[in-house]
């Protein structure tokens, strides 16, 4: 893994080492350039897909920097709801037609399929905005089943991945 040249790009990007006097596998976090480090990822299933293979890099390689708190998950919006002058982004399919209704009914309704859809200060009033984001902290209650839990997805075994998932998901919005 750490002869891949992305993976030693984002070591050395957090400033990340292997490596403390006390452990030479430890990692050392003393340099660390930021203490939030946020996963931004489109707002759909593969957006969600990508998020959990950065988790599963962190949660195998840079456990620290989840149990420490430097890691956020960025939640940018599925929908701009536009009628008018008025204006107001969701983030599900109820919060869509919620709004759409407050709108009264024929709203102009843009679905992002990925944040590159998104002019800047789009990105910047919905993601990126410290006083208007919404960031989740990811944090480990249960170490050992977060082990088996990102094992079990990641791994090569499908019947028990797909068990999980269709146990465990609300929905899904696959795009065509």
């Amino acid at each position: 893994v750490f002869e891949n040249e992305e993976i030693r790009n984002i070591f050395t990007a957090l400033g990340v080492t292997i490596g403390t006097e006390e452990d030479s596998k430890a990692l050392n976090l003393s340099k660390l350039r930021y203490h939030k480090i946020v996963i931004m990822c489109d707002a759909d299933i593969d957006g969600s897909h990508i998020a959990t293979l950065i988790l599963t890099f962190f949660f195998r390689y840079m456990r620290e920097l989840i149990e420490n708190g430097h890691v956020y998950i960025a939640t940018p919006p599925l929908y701009l709801v536009k009628k008018g002058n008025k204006k107001q982004y969701a983030w599900t399919d109820k919060e869509r037609d919620e709004i759409s209704e407050q709108f009264g009914g024929s709203a102009n309704i843009q679905r992002y399929k990925g944040l590159g859809e998104m002019n800047a200060d789009q990105l910047w009033d919905t993601t990126m905005n410290p006083e208007f984001r919404t960031l989740r902290k990811v944090n480990i209650e249960n170490g050992g089943e977060a082990d088996r839990i990102f094992s079990m997805l990641m791994g090569d075994e499908v019947p028990p991945r797909r068990e999980f998932i269709e146990k465990n998901a609300i929905y899904a919005n696959i795009d065509a």
